[in-house]
């Protein structure tokens, strides 16, 4: 980090989608961002638009299905960032075997479980118990978010596995909530709907036609940059009486109705 002297937030899935559009709010808002991705695909491209916002940007490479790769991205985010005021993990794979759940394969689960839910624990963790130091540093709003889904609470059975690993993440992030208060720090739960990213462009044409018949009370697609204000609001220090918070970014698609 070339300044030393903004917020740092360290963003997982960052180069395109949610995630990227997450790297620029929070450069624009003032911080300066550690960029995580398994890919270089777009990195660049954000990285650029991370400047032109007014932030620094460094990018890691990691697999953070790999369970050895988090204690070491979590130095190298300590030390290159000289500390970290922020963490969004973003980061997430669909299902990889979508279909009838009596079908549902032992490998698809694992891989599922061990990107959207293992590795956002484990991380945070380890980010966290430097956070709480005392000679961590605080050079603007801290807070911790968690990029979960609208399948944490609403069942598609042809993506079990996904829906599973996302309602997980909601619970651990109310669980890092009550952990981490007593030290200042709110964490806080986003969950996207049907929004526009390479995630969802299999399924672009069948959403789109969803959309239109009324899936969600707002009538359009999701897109990244709706998240990333999310993001960057709950990240501001504007509610400092909150913590624990799902926040809908869904068109209203959470809302029961008859």
């Amino acid at each position: 980090m070339a300044s030393g002297k903004r917020p740092v937030a360290l963003v997982t899935g960052a180069r395109r989608g949610i995630g990227a559009a997450t790297c620029i709010a929070l450069a624009a808002q003032g911080y300066d961002i550690l960029a995580v991705d398994k890919e270089l695909e777009g990195a660049r491209e954000t990285g650029r638009a991370v400047v032109e916002a007014g932030g620094d940007f460094d990018f890691r490479f990691c697999d953070l299905a790999d369970p050895k790769a988090l204690a070491p991205l979590a130095d190298w985010a300590w030390a290159m960032g000289g500390g970290v005021e922020a963490v969004v993990s973003n980061a997430g794979v669909g299902t990889q075997q979508r279909g009838d759940p009596l079908d549902l394969t032992p490998e698809s689960w694992d891989q599922v479980i061990a990107v959207n839910t293992r590795a956002p624990f484990f991380l945070t963790q380890a980010l966290a118990r430097r956070m709480v130091a005392e000679v961590a540093p605080l050079r603007g709003p801290r807070g911790i978010v968690f990029i979960t889904s609208a399948n944490a609470v609403l069942a598609s059975p042809d993506r079990a596995d996904y829906c599973a690993s996302k309602a997980a993440l909601s619970m651990l992030a109310r669980c890092f909530a009550l952990r981490l208060a007593e030290d200042g720090i709110p964490v806080f739960e986003v969950r996207p709907g049907v929004i526009r990213t390479a995630m969802t462009a299999p399924v672009a044409e069948r959403y789109t036609q969803r959309i239109a018949d009324g899936l969600s009370p707002i009538r359009r697609w999701g897109e990244a940059e709706d998240v990333a204000r999310a993001v960057a609001g709950l990240l501001s220090g504007a509610i400092p009486f909150s913590t624990g918070d799902a926040f809908h970014v869904d068109g209203g698609l959470h809302i029961g109705r008859l």
